[in-house]
């Protein structure tokens, strides 16, 4: 999803491979389980994505553009290591940013240009991941309005004057909400997507990741970290299942793999503990961009990508 490292804005939501598992292990932070497969990879992977899979703030940022701000720990950084995948044999080219437009079309950042992001495919693709949807919907712009009703739902005494514990999720009502529509449009788009990408790229396994949990299942869990309303954690979280929902639906539709990190990371997100939490919170505790996954979740997102990827073998 979108954001902007620098101004320290939250902005915000046929691999030709053999893959035996030969080691599972408990992660150096303990939270967290790792595995580690042995592999004979004939590539090459492609990844394309919006924020999520760049990974800003992680560490130093890599690749070009610079405005992508792409981290060499991101999750298609870590699946390429354990396909054994190096130079030619690993493209990353996912943007912070980027929408389902920025597929086919460049990308303008602060900091240069990204050509369009199916530029990368090619008949030898043999691997490629998709993670895009949340600023086609706006999300970035959903949690900012929300999180401005937050902190007046707090001024005014979080309930102890007024009743309503969902403004933000009220506003949206009042205005017909179209975030729906919004899902709907971005699922046309991406299913446009996934067709362009197997003409380029045939031979290529394709899966679509999913975006891991931002906010817990009971409201009254976040505390003050996300400086949201109660009702309106409910009400972002339930539009986040709804775009993880439409992104499942068109990946089956188009007879290609989803990744599903919502599920593994419910009891990670940016509302839980500093050493536990994937996703971190307004004010990042651990190396990431506000409210954005940070090396724990990029962790977790490879594993659930090399999962797909070998039980599809």
């Amino acid at each position: 999803m979108k954001t902007s490292v620098q101004a320290g804005v939250a902005g915000l939501l046929a691999c030709g491979t053999l893959l035996t598992v030969v080691l599972v292990t408990r992660d150096g932070d303990g939270d967290h389980t790792g595995v580690t497969y042995s592999t004979t990879s004939k590539g090459p992977y492609v990844a394309l994505g919006d924020s999520y899979t760049a990974g800003p703030g992680i560490t130093d940022p890599t690749g070009t553009p610079a405005g992508c701000d792409r981290s060499a720990g991101n999750y298609p950084a870590l699946v390429a290591a354990e396909l054994g995948l190096k130079g030619g044999k690993f493209r990353d080219v996912s943007c912070s940013g980027a929408t389902t437009s920025d597929l086919t079309s460049s990308q303008h950042t602060d900091k240069g240009t990204n050509p369009p992001q199916l530029r990368a495919l090619s008949s030898d693709t043999r691997l490629v991941t998709v993670g895009i949807g949340g600023n086609d919907i706006g999300f970035s712009s959903m949690i900012k309005r929300c999180v401005a009703m937050g902190a007046l739902y707090r001024l005014t005494g979080s309930g102890k004057y007024f009743t309503e514990d969902a403004p933000c999720a009220r506003e949206a009502d009042a205005g017909s909400d179209a975030v729906e529509k919004k899902i709907a449009t971005a699922g046309d788009r991406l299913t446009r997507i996934l067709t362009e990408v197997r003409r380029r790229a045939p031979e290529a396994r394709l899966y679509v990741v999913s975006y891991p949990a931002i906010l817990p299942a009971d409201s009254a869990d976040c505390g003050r970290g996300m400086s949201l309303a109660p009702g309106d954690v409910t009400y972002l979280r339930e539009k986040e299942q709804q775009l993880n929902t439409a992104l499942r639906q068109r990946a089956s539709e188009a007879g290609v793999g989803y990744v599903d990190t919502y599920t593994p990371s419910t009891d990670h997100n940016a509302c839980t503990a500093k050493n536990t939490r994937w996703i971190e919170p307004l004010v990042p505790e651990n190396p990431a961009a506000p409210v954005h996954p940070n090396a724990r979740g990029e962790r977790g997102m490879a594993e659930a990508v090399l999962r797909a990827v070998k039980s599809a073998l």
